[in-house]
C-alpha cells in the first residue's frame, strides 16, 4: 500500500512534490514536540543568526525544507532514473570527478545532510557505479522500502557494517566511486569529537581511513533545491586538504553557511553517539 502511494507520488510534477513537502513539514513542525525542539535547538547552537527575528525566519525556512526533503525523495526512490535526472538544470564542478576517473585513485564522494543529497548519486549512477554507505533501518518495512528505493541504476549500498566497509575499500580498489554523509553520528569508537559551528559534534574517521588506505580523491558535493519546484543545482568541489575529521567539518559548515536553511537541522547532528563518549568543552583541531 506504501509503496503503491509513493510510486503515485513520484509521478507528480516536482513543484507539486515540494508543496505537499511543505504541508508535510508544518504538520511535523506543530504535532512533534521532539522535531521541533530539535530544529530550534541545533539552529540556536550553530548561531547562524544574528538576531531573533532571523532565527525565527530561520526556523519557518527549515521547517519547509525539511517536509520537501522527506517527499522528494520518496519520488526519486520510486521514479525512473532518466525522469528524475531532468530535474537536475546544471552540475558546477563536473570537471573535478573527470579528473578524480582519469587519476584512477577511486573516487570519495561526501554527501552532507544538505539540500537533496539523494539526487547526487543518482546523477552520478548514471555514468559510473558508486556504492554509497547507509545505515540500517532499526524497522523491517523501513529497511525494505530505503533498500527498493535506492537500488536504482548503477547504485549498490553499503550497511555501516565490517562488510560493508569492505566493499566500499573493493569499489575504491576498482577505481569507482562512493557516497558517504560524513556529518552522519557514528558508534562509539567510530569518531571523534571535532568543531562543527563551534560546538563538539562526534565526527566519523571513516573517510580518513579509506581516504589514506585508497588515495582516493575526495571530493564534497550537495544539490542545491531551488524555490518553486524549479528543480536542482548540482555542486561538486574537491577537498582541497587532508581528509581529518576537523577539515571535513570546516568543508560542511562553509556549504551549510550558504544555504542554512536546506540543512537537516532536525538531525540530531550534536547528539551522544549510542554508547556515551564525554565531549571536551572545547573541541580541537
Amino acid at each position: 500500500m506504501l509503496k503503491a502511494l509513493f510510486r503515485l507520488l513520484a509521478r507528480l510534477p516536482l513543484p507539486i512534490i515540494h508543496g505537499l513537502g511543505v504541508v508535510l513539514g508544518w504538520v511535523a513542525y506543530l504535532t512533534d514536540k521532539r522535531f521541533a525542539k530539535r530544529i530550534r535547538e541545533n539552529l540556536a547552537l550553530a548561531g547562524i543568526a544574528e538576531n531573533q527575528g532571523r532565527q525565527s525566519q530561520l526556523v519557518r525556512q527549515c521547517v519547509k525544507e525539511t517536509g520537501k526533503g522527506l517527499t522528494e525523495s520518496l519520488a526519486i526512490w520510486f521514479r525512473p532514473p532518466e525522469s528524475a535526472l531532468k530535474w537536475v538544470k546544471v552540475c558546477e564542478g563536473w570537471e573535478h570527478v573527470e579528473k578524480a576517473l582519469a587519476d584512477k585513485n577511486g573516487l570519495i564522494f561526501l554527501t552532507p545532510h544538505l539540500g537533496c543529497f539523494e539526487i547526487t548519486a543518482r546523477y552520478y549512477a548514471s555514468t559510473g557505479p558508486i556504492s554509497v554507505l547507509f545505515k540500517p533501518a532499526r524497522k523491517g518495512w523501513m529497511a525494505d522500502l530505503i533498500e527498493e528505493g535506492r537500488s536504482h541504476s548503477q547504485i549498490k549500498l553499503a550497511p555501516t557494517t565490517m562488510g560493508g566497509i569492505r566493499s566500499l575499500m573493493k569499489a575504491l580498489r576498482n577505481d569507482e566511486a562512493v557516497g558517504i554523509l560524513p556529518d552522519q553520528v557514528p558508534d562509539s569508537g567510530d569518531g571523534v569529537w571535532a568543531n562543527f559551528f563551534n560546538q563538539p559534534a562526534y565526527t566519523m574517521t571513516l573517510v580518513s581511513k579509506l581516504a589514506e588506505a585508497s588515495q582516493a580523491t575526495v571530493l564534497v558535493a550537495f544539490g542545491e533545491r531551488l524555490s518553486w519546484g524549479r528543480g536542482y543545482i548540482i555542486h561538486i568541489e574537491p577537498l582541497n586538504t587532508e581528509a581529518t575529521p576537523q577539515n571535513i567539518n570546516d568543508a560542511i559548515e562553509r556549504l551549510v553557511r550558504l544555504r542554512p536553511e536546506q540543512y537537516l537541522w532536525s538531525y540530531g547532528r550534536f547528539k551522544q553517539p549510542r554508547q556515551r563518549v564525554d565531549a571536551p568543552k572545547a573541541a580541537t583541531d
